[in-house]
């Protein structure tokens, strides 16, 4: 598996937790919105990565774009949860793209 891949699945899974209803909401308001610009710079990182193995890099986007309008309560929510669907499926895709390749 390749390292976007797998930034893709950590993304994912750090982007379906902010999407959790006020839990989400409440971890980024106590840490400062710190939990934004980190995710930014992980998004950044992860669609770099992307660009350089050939692979799909729209959710890399997408989470780049909720990092900057995260801060908004309830669009923030709608997504991170969209982001989080489209990392998971675009890093699902990119896996089983791999284990084609392999054989």
């Amino acid at each position: 598996m390749s390292t976007s891949t797998i930034l893709k699945w950590i993304t994912g899974a750090c982007e379906a937790f902010l999407g959790i209803p006020f839990l989400g909401g409440i971890f980024i308001l106590s840490n400062g919105w710190v939990p934004l610009i980190v995710m930014f710079f992980l998004h950044v990182i992860t669609l770099v990565l992307s660009a350089r193995d050939g692979v799909n890099k729209y959710g890399s986007i997408t989470g780049i774009i909720t990092s900057i309008i995260g801060w908004i309560p309830v669009v923030g929510m709608i997504m991170h949860i969209i982001t989080a669907l489209l990392l998971f499926v675009d890093a699902g895709l990119s896996s089983k793209k791999n284990k084609t390749n392999v054989y």
